[in-house]
């Protein structure tokens, strides 16, 4: 990764906040969490009668597929943009103070990637920016902060990769909007069913994630355990494979980061 895109020289030990601070990040992360569920749960009656509130509880691609056309461009475009963007910067600081204990944690809490998370890592110094600009999901921003990539940098790949991908939707909503509009219809007929079917669907997801101990709301709610520990002591970020610099007990790293 270019200079440029991270902190230049040499690196102090990482400074972790509070545990007060730690819980005011992670708190709306797990309301926006719950948000997302219910949206998943609601949707089937909400993609019709409120498409706002949907994308509200949930902007992802394919409920922003579905409502595009029954939205205004402004309402779309920043409400969309606010509401995806919401969680970004919560996952990059988490990344930022608790390096290599934030990566633990999402590799402990996202096993279902698998082999796409293990790409990120180890191609992350190279393809950083990229990968924010592409894919500016939770699991990319933290990775970004963890490798101290530039806020500014930062700000402008995630900023400019959000409303892409938005625009990109749009495109697609108008280009496909008779088979859309189809699809609407039939949720429409069939919304009692389908919104029973949703809500099974949701409430089985979590009880599922709850009886095996994992899933991402459980991830969130026992992150502030998992990551002070492991972080202790430790000044840590990425390196070229895609693993944290190994700290050599006094709480700073052997060598300069790049």
């Amino acid at each position: 990764m270019p200079e440029s895109w991270v902190v230049s020289g040499e690196q102090p030990t990482r400074t972790t906040p509070s545990r007060t601070t730690l819980i005011l990040i992670v708190s709306p992360l797990v309301v926006l969490t719950i948000a997302a569920y219910v949206g998943d749960a609601l949707a089937p009656d909400l993609v019709n009668r409120n498409p706002l509130l949907l994308i509200i509880l949930n902007a992802r691609s394919r409920n922003l597929a579905l409502v595009t056309n029954q939205i205004d461009t402004i309402p779309y475009y920043v409400i969309g943009t606010v509401r995806l963007l919401l969680s970004d910067p919560l996952f990059y600081l988490l990344g930022w103070w608790y390096g290599d204990a934030a990566v633990k944690w999402a590799e402990r809490n996202t096993r279902t990637l698998g082999d796409t998370l293990r790409w990120i890592e180890r191609n992350f110094k190279t393809w950083g920016v990229p990968l924010v600009f592409a894919m500016p999901n939770n699991i990319v921003c933290l990775f970004a902060g963890a490798a101290r990539m530039r806020p500014a940098v930062f700000i402008v790949a995630n900023v400019s990769g959000t409303i892409l991908r938005l625009y990109l939707i749009r495109v697609l909503g108008r280009t496909f909007s008779g088979p859309i509009d189809q699809l609407l219809e039939f949720i429409s007929t069939y919304r009692t069913p389908l919104l029973v079917l949703s809500v099974g669907v949701v409430v089985f997801t979590l009880f599922s994630e709850r009886k095996r101990g994992g899933g991402e709301l459980s991830g969130l709610t026992h992150l502030p355990d998992e990551v002070e520990p492991e972080s202790a002591g430790q000044a840590d970020t990425i390196d070229g494979t895609g693993r944290a610099d190994e700290t050599d007990g006094r709480g700073t790293t052997e060598g300069p980061r790049d």
